[in-house]
């Protein structure tokens, strides 16, 4: 259910009587050393965020090419270990509300936690929308001439139309909404060639495409500039980019067959030194590392004012301040799909950093007009493939979603029409952090399958494997999340599993976290092969049915979807967690 602009002007009002406004969205940071900083007065609307100090940046990150306003539900477990037990971003329900004072059954509740979805959604409406970011964009930079908008990667790619305009729906998106530095991640899986294609072509004079950790194989050669400066208001401003580390890993290797990745600690020191050389005053990383590996550099490399960050899809409404050698530096994460618009505003004087102000800005599509002209480009881009997306292929009587370690009803779904579909007793599903949310009486349409599937390399596959096999990979991938050293991890959710049963202790070690297996009732057998169902295969290209028709073909069938048994292993070791419902 949405309401009109009009109906939720007027509930902001009754909101606003009550005392709920965007502040819980912003750095509670108060001015140390503000002295002759001009401030705005008290701001008449929850998009009139006080001016401050003299370089600003905007940012958004993982948009994932939702062009249209969604419904996107935050994950309800979130599970830190180690170090990173309990802090940031490691917090859901109402340890995120107490840690960061937002107010229980507020707006800003809904945007940064799953806590009473439905109901909220229906009030409330959508969120994000190119259009609606577009109006924001513009007016928050009509507020501080000069800011910089940095899209922070994972833009190009999570849409039907994005896969088959080979990701020039998104690029023209960018160019019109005004970016002007960007990094990557799924950027890479439409291959080496077409990325080269668009930076050379698309973006030449118009946006910076900057990754400090990219080099080629041969002779470790840059492959892209590693930053950029701007003059922001008379200050150079230094932008290093940061690209996914583990891409030719987590993604296929042969689409990016001559780059090498990595997270490069010391080449990002060198980059910014010399940039600091080079006579930037304020030095910005724009990153799609995921927090957990951007707190780590952020105490290990010294220079750095922030890391704006990307990956993890974590909204985080205010900047962890991390001392190093040198100093602090800021680290942020601004959510994804374009549901948030960060602001970082800047104070500086005498060639420092004296103070800042941080405000993460939830896009809500009711409460922000539509950009005309950004609303007719998508209504352009998409009409071709309109009827395709519009498809109604079945109706949810509950709300399907993706977020959260362990499974999600949309991830249920996908794992549920794997086996029935190609009559496997087991499933696997990547833990991919992106694809929409549907509400309880929609219907389940081709563009939400797409939203959830839409990758260049779709291929379902059916193939048996061991006891022993199945073990290792839920080892592997549960390392892959759960590893105490963050430089370990690589920032998806754990492999989602139809049909077994087991138990994970994710403050285990690698090759002791996985027990319990159990199939129909009974032990998985070490040497005995199971059929086993998966899509996303990063082995070489594979020739078969794209997984979105096999999804398609299920719900189709099914007609209604009730009643999803969400497989959820059981969790050792990990009572009393914050990132754990509560």
């Amino acid at each position: 259910m949405n309401i009109s602009r009009r109906e939720f002007l007027q509930m902001l009002a009754v909101a606003s009587a009550s005392g709920i406004s965007l502040s819980a969205c912003e750095s509670d940071k108060t001015s140390a050393a503000s002295g002759g900083i001009k401030s705005s007065a008290t701001p008449t609307s929850p998009y009139e965020i006080p001016v401050f100090g003299n370089v600003s940046l905007l940012h958004y990150t993982d948009c994932h090419a939702q062009l249209l306003p969604i419904y996107f539900r935050e994950p309800s477990i979130n599970l830190g270990v180690g170090p990173m037990k309990d802090k940031p971003p490691h917090l859901v329900g109402n340890a995120f509300l107490n840690h960061y004072g937002v107010q229980p059954g507020s707006r800003e509740a809904h945007a940064f936690t799953y806590l009473n979805y439905v109901e909220a959604a229906k009030q409330l409406g959508k969120v994000g929308g190119f259009a609606h970011l577009s109006t924001l964009v513009k007016k928050v930079r009509a507020q501080r001439p000069g800011s910089l908008l940095l899209d922070g990667g994972d833009t190009w790619q999570g849409s039907g139309t994005s896969l088959w305009t080979n990701a020039q729906d998104m690029v023209d998106a960018q160019k019109l909404l005004g970016v002007d530095v960007m990094t990557s991640h799924w950027e890479m899986t439409f291959g080496a060639d077409r990325v080269m294609e668009i930076v050379k072509n698309d973006f030449k004079d118009r946006i910076d495409f900057v990754a400090q950790n990219i080099v080629d194989n041969e002779w470790g050669e840059q492959v892209f500039p590693p930053y950029v400066i701007k003059d922001i208001n008379g200050v150079p401003t230094a932008i290093i980019g940061q690209a996914f580390p583990y891409t030719p890993i987590a993604n296929p290797r042969f689409m990016v067959p001559d780059w090498s990745f990595g997270i490069r600690d010391d080449r990002m020191q060198q980059m910014v030194d010399e940039a600091r050389g080079k006579g930037a005053k304020v030095v910005i990383v724009l990153s799609h590392n995921g927090m957990d590996v951007d707190l780590k550099m952020a105490s290990r490399v010294t220079g750095i004012d922030a890391i704006m960050g990307g990956h993890t899809h974590d909204a985080v409404p205010r900047p962890v301040e991390v001392k190093n050698a040198g100093g602090v530096t800021l680290v942020t994460n601004a959510g994804s799909n374009s549901k948030f618009l960060a602001v970082l505003d800047l104070d500086v004087s005498n060639g420092k950093v004296r103070d800042y102000r941080y405000h993460l800005l939830p896009v809500f599509s009711n409460l922000l007009e539509a950009d005309a002209e950004m609303a007719s480009y998508i209504d352009k881009v998409r009409a071709p493939y309109k009827d395709k997306l519009s498809e109604k292929l079945a109706v949810t009587d509950e709300v399907l979603y993706r977020r959260g370690n362990f499974n999600g009803t949309f991830d249920q779904l996908i794992c549920d029409a794997l086996m029935d579909v190609q009559g496997a007793a087991l499933s696997f599903s990547p833990g991919f952090r992106w694809g929409v949310s549907v509400m309880p009486g929609e219907a389940i349409t081709m563009d939400h399958v797409m939203t959830q599937t839409a990758i260049t390399y779709p291929t379902v596959t059916l193939n048996n494997m061991s006891g022993t096999r199945i073990k290792q990979i839920l080892e592997d991938v549960a390392d892959n999340l759960f590893n105490k050293d963050p430089y370990y991890q690589q920032g998806g959710d754990m492999v989602r599993v139809g049909g077994l049963k087991y138990t994970i202790d994710p403050a285990a070690e690698i090759g002791s976290r996985i027990t319990d297996m159990e199939l129909d009732g009974k032990p998985l057998s070490a040497t005995k092969e199971y059929p086993v169902a998966g899509w996303a295969s990063v082995q070489q290209p594979l020739d078969g049915r794209p997984v979105w028709d096999v999804v398609a073909e299920y719900l189709r069938d099914k007609k209604t979807i009730s009643n999803i048994e969400l497989n959820q292993p059981a969790l050792k070791g990990v009572a009393g967690n914050l990132g754990l419902p509560n």
